[in-house]
Order: C-alpha cells, then structure tokens, then sequence
C-alpha cells in the first residue's frame, strides 16, 4: 500500500496548487460568463492562446510580468469575439465556442511554426518565487475571494447574476443586458488568458502545441460541480488540480501508466456524471435577449 501513502505528500500538495490555478482561473472565467447567460467552452482556446501570447512576449521583452498581462489581453480579445457573435449576433453559444477552440489550435501552432521552426517554445524568464509559489498562485486565491464578494455583495455583481436568471426582467429596470453580458465574457477571457500564461511562462515554461490540453473543459466541470460558485468552483479545481499532480508521480501495481494518465479525465466525466441533475445553471444559459418592440 505504499503507493496510498503516495496520495498524501507534501510534494503532491504542492503541485495540486501549482496545477489547480490554471483549471481554477478557467472554472472562474465560465462562471462570471455564465452568470450572465453566455455559455463560453472557448475557455479551452482562450487559455491556449494566453499561452502563446503571453511565451512570445516574455521571451521578446524579457518581462514575464508583461508576457502575462498580454496574455490577459490576448484571453480579452478572444472573449470580445465570441461576445460579438454570441450576444450581438446572437450566434449559437457552443458554436461560436466550439470555432474559437479551433481557430486557437490552429493559429498558435502556425505561428510557432513560422517564429521558431518548431511546435515548442521555450519560456526563458519567470517571475520570483515566494514562498515556493508564483505570485499568480496568490494572485489567483485572492481573486476568488474578491469574485464572491463582488458577484453577491456589490450592485453590479448582482446586476450580473439577475442577468443570467431573468434578462426580460433587467432589462425592465433600465439596465442594458448586452453591457452585461459582454462585461462578464471579457472578464471570462481576461481570467482564462492569465490561466494560460500562468501554465506557459509559470508552471511548465514553455508552450507547445494544444498545451491546454483540455484545462478549459476540465475549468467548465469545476463550474458545474461547484454549482456556479466561486468557493464551489475553487474546491472542485483542487479536485481535479489534484488528479493532474498524480499523473506522473503515482505507481500503482498492475495498473497501467496509461490509465493513471487518464485519471483526471475520468475524474471529470465521473463529477459531470454525478452534477447533471442536480446541479441547476443560470435560467437564462444559452438563451439570445431580443428585446420586443
């Protein structure tokens, strides 16, 4: 049973973190885009292109500071566009979503192509440790803290959830359900850009092709099973950020390597599984506001 004894180290604790923040980022990003009503699975390309992004600027300008704040704004024009076409256009959400995921696939690993002759890319700059974690560790703990209280104890965070529940509703009083929705879209891209440049520049330095690696779908179950909440969606990011640490550090006898490196994907169809009935989205989840007269 040493292989138990395993599960429950210190070193295993620590790269749950490490590999929770990028899942945990994207499973906060869906939730405040769903707050609103906006289905986003374009978290998935949203983190691979902060990836790119924020590896080019950093190895560019010798700033990974920099090279995350462009993969933040990288994570924004990605949201702006599945904004355009799903709130403006009122283009189908999972679409739209679906398109983004495959035009981030293939765009960043052209481009690396094309900068370097290769699919990877070395990260040559970090930020300074503190207290063995990247300060985007922190960073991301207290944006947690800030989200739950802005979305249940400011007015625009309650303007955003009303939005996602009943936009007839909101609208009635005045308030523009496509500001909203766009708003929260833009956060979800910011928060998933940084997710991505936190895995390229922090976690594994370097970026390569579909290094995502499904973080955004696996961010989206975290939402679900965290009920669209943030304390949920943080618990069940360390569950899978959890599963992810194992992967390559756990030896099971008789059990095949390949099976354990498919742990924290069976994990995540096992929490979809067990949510789906039980877990109620925003009433407004992939619906289009048209506003009569």
């Amino acid at each position: 049973m040493d292989w138990l004894a395993d599960l429950f180290t210190v070193s295993i604790l620590l790269a749950t973190i490490r590999m929770a923040v990028p899942i945990a980022l994207a499973a906060l990003g869906g939730l405040f885009s769903e707050s609103t009503g906006v289905i986003n699975i374009a978290l998935e390309g949203m983190i691979l292109m902060g990836a790119f992004v924020g590896t080019i600027i950093t190895n560019a300008t010798g700033s990974p500071a920099l090279g995350l704040l462009t993969a933040i704004g990288s994570g924004l024009g990605m949201g702006a566009i599945h904004a355009l076409a799903c709130v403006t256009f009122k283009a189908n959400h999972i679409i739209s979503g679906v398109a983004l995921n495959l035009f981030a696939t293939g765009v960043t690993f052209f481009l690396a192509l094309v900068i370097t002759g290769g699919s990877q890319i070395s990260v040559h700059h970090s930020l300074p440790k503190i207290g063995g974690f990247s300060p985007v560790v922190y960073g991301t703990a207290l944006l947690f803290l800030l989200s739950g209280v802005f979305l249940y104890r400011t007015k625009l965070g309650l303007r955003l959830r009303a939005t996602g529940e009943h936009m007839e509703a909101v609208d009635s009083v005045g308030i523009s359900v496509t500001k909203m929705r766009y708003l929260a879209v833009l956060i979800s891209g910011g928060l998933a850009g940084l997710g991505g440049g936190y895995l390229a520049i922090e976690q594994a330095n370097f970026f390569t092709k579909g290094m995502s690696a499904g973080r955004g779908f696996i961010g989206l179950a975290s939402m679900i099973f965290g009920k669209w909440t943030p304390w949920g969606a943080a618990g069940a990011a360390s569950l899978f950020g959890f599963a992810q640490s194992i992967q390559f550090r756990l030896e099971i006898p008789f059990v095949p390597d390949e099976f354990i490196q498919m742990f924290p994907y069976l994990i995540t169809i096992l929490v979809l599984v067990g949510a789906v009935g039980r877990a109620r989205p925003p009433a407004e989840d992939g619906n289009h506001f048209i506003k009569e007269g």
